[in-house]
């Protein structure tokens, strides 16, 4: 049995979750199912960072306390997630006290083992706001691809920025160019593991091609250490006397989440958090699933926390996503042109969704989110497919058979195949081609329709009823094994197979259903949604633009 830990990207929270934000996450939540029914030791952790400078911004201009603010968008998160179905282990927040220790234990250690110094530097301030800026509140020109950036991180060409860097620079808050004020960090000696983090990309197994390349890309241009301190108000207090005005930087307080999230889980569940995170043990397996926006915080900034504080696993599978877009266009918050989770789960079920993400995400390629697609994909392959066998087999058990599996042979195709199955889906998930997997899986859905067309149930139970036993008796089989299979991906149908056959929990092993067992309180899997939906849903998304 393998120790996994799976860390899910931890969203900010100051607005509502949307389709975009989703599609980086739900891999985990696949992972964490899947391993689960191998039986593997598993910890999936994620939480709301609550944190920076936009939560603290907002807040006072509603005149409530950050923490407050925060709050609104945590609760909504938890929400969303677990109407999604997603199985965390646990899902916290970056303001709890237990986060703030474990931040602050892991700032002591790197700079007691050296890897922090300190610095005077020129940081932005703008004298309308009477304020040092952070630097995700300084804006200008990007120097290596000439776009709009902030001083952290350019969205266009993901170089990783200082706000010294930027051209024509402006306060975000007032839109004023600021000045310059000198100000004492402390740093993080990033140069030092150069060679270091070299060699541990270098044998990198089972990341996504576009993190191996931009970090790739990092190291070659030489990595420059960074300041693990702001100025700001709202945050993980710096442990260091002279320094209580100043914040530990989100970008290396985030990421410490992960192991804080752990521990936490541990405190509170009785677990062992050193199963997943001590270097010394064995068959450990670490994922983390994020958007492409986060690889260099995920494969170089968290790697060197965890090197310089010493004795802590590494990341080993960086399952990083690339965009996903709406229409044709970029998601956009400040435009409102965005599909909203609490929203869509007021209209749709879960698993279209979830289907929907995996089968058309952003795995490897930017891909689009369109209403016409979304619709089409759930009557045609979840509702006309999927729910098509399930539905027309089992009805067909009702209908001539009273509702009792009956005795037959298993279909020497089905069972020659069953195995392989389960090996190829299973390799396909833990490499982290979850897309390709989905669809293997879809390809034995559509064979076993094929199946029951070709053997005409309906025929062989007027003339020759042994046949017809097995046809059906094959045809349960499948569903029961397609109940395990397709479990990661869609929970909430599978779990509906399972109260229909009277099914234990899922496993990632072939399954038979006994025959004489009475199939209990069949229902429909899936309904069609209508295509008018299609223009209504479009009409909705243009209009919330106008009302926003």
């Amino acid at each position: 049995m393998s120790n996994v830990f799976i860390g899910g990207a931890w969203p900010y929270a100051n607005g509502s979750l949307h389709l975009g934000r989703l599609s980086s996450v739900l891999p985990g939540d696949v992972l964490a199912r899947y391993f689960r029914s191998k039986g593997d030791n598993v910890l999936y952790v994620s939480g709301s960072d609550c944190h920076g400078t936009p939560v603290a911004v907002q807040a006072a201009n509603e005149g409530i306390s950050p923490g407050a603010f925060a709050s609104r968008y945590h609760e909504e998160f938890l929400k969303c997630f677990e109407q999604m179905g997603f199985s965390y282990d646990l899902y916290t927040r970056t303001d709890q006290q237990q986060h703030h220790k474990v931040v602050q234990e892991l700032f002591a250690k790197l700079l007691e083992n050296g890897h922090l110094y300190k610095k005077t530097i020129s940081q932005c301030y703008c004298e309308v706001d009477q304020r040092f800026l952070p630097d995700r509140y300084v804006e200008g020109t990007c120097p290596v691809c000439g776009q709009r950036a902030r001083g952290d991180q350019c969205d266009y060409c993901s170089t990783i920025l200082d706000p010294a860097d930027l051209l024509d620079r402006v306060c975000k808050l007032c839109g004023n160019t600021p000045t310059e004020r000198p100000t004492e960090h402390y740093y993080l000696s990033l140069s030092k593991f150069q060679s270091e983090l070299t060699d541990y990309v270098d044998e990198a197994v089972h990341w996504r091609e576009n993190a191996v390349k931009l970090t790739k890309r990092y190291l070659k241009e030489e990595l420059q250490d960074r300041a693990v301190t702001r100025d700001l108000s709202w945050g993980v207090d710096v442990p260091v006397a002279g320094f209580e005005e100043k914040k530990i930087y989100v970008w290396i307080e985030a990421v410490s989440g992960y192991l804080s999230a752990s521990k936490q889980w541990a405190s509170q569940s009785g677990g062992s958090w050193e199963d997943f995170w001590s270097e010394g043990q064995e068959e450990i397996t670490a994922y983390y699933v994020h958007g492409k926006d986060n690889i260099p915080f995920h494969t170089l900034i968290w790697p060197v926390v965890l090197l310089g504080a010493g004795g802590l696993h590494l990341p080993d599978r960086i399952i990083s996503s690339e965009y996903l877009t709406l229409e044709g266009q970029k998601f956009s918050t400040s435009r409102n042109w965005a599909v909203w989770v609490p929203d869509i789960l007021e209209r749709y079920h879960p698993d279209s969704i979830r289907y929907f993400l995996i089968a058309n995400g952003p795995e490897k390629r930017d891909t689009d989110f369109s209403w016409r697609e979304f619709i089409y994909s759930h009557n045609g392959e979840l509702l006309g497919a999927f729910g098509n066998f399930v539905n027309r087999s089992l009805a067909f058990v009702e209908k001539f058979y009273e509702g009792i599996v009956p005795s037959g042979k298993l279909d020497k195709g089905w069972s020659d195949n069953i195995d392989l199955l389960y090996l190829e889906s299973g390799r396909l998930i833990e490499a982290g081609d979850l897309k390709d997997a989905l669809e293997y899986i879809f390809s034995y859905v559509r064979k076993a329709n094929q199946y029951f067309d070709r053997q005409k149930p309906w025929i062989q139970v007027k003339e020759d009823r042994e046949a017809c036993d097995s046809t059906i008796f094959t045809c349960v089989q499948i569903i029961a094994n397609l109940a395990n299979l397709l479990h990661p991906f869609l929970p909430f149908s599978c779990e509906k197979i399972r109260g229909f056959l009277s099914l234990e929990l899922p496993n990632w092993q072939p399954c038979s259903v006994p025959p004489n067992l009475q199939v209990t309180d069949l229902q429909l899997l899936f309904e069609r949604i209508d295509i008018s939906r299609i223009k209504e849903e479009e009409g909705r998304l243009v209009q919330q633009q106008v009302n926003k």
